[in-house]
């Protein structure tokens, strides 16, 4: 399921990014790479804050639709 589909304080692994090969380099540089744990802090109109490694990073809802967890 997409990452935009969790909900607060739920928990999940990184299974896939889609996207174009941009998106993707963007996405793992923040460290949204397969394998790693996320969790969804909190969620505003669809834009969320989640913690990925021990870091939290704020994503709009297209780039959160682009993360298989």
């Amino acid at each position: 399921m997409p990452l935009s589909m969790m909900n607060i304080g739920e928990r999940g692994k990184v299974v896939k990014i889609n996207g174009k090969d941009e998106t993707r380099r963007f996405l793992e540089n923040l460290g949204f790479v397969q394998g790693s744990e996320v969790t969804v802090v909190s969620e505003i109109s669809g834009n969320m804050i989640v913690d990925v490694k021990d870091t939290r990073v704020a994503i709009d809802r297209s780039m959160a639709n682009r993360i298989v967890v």
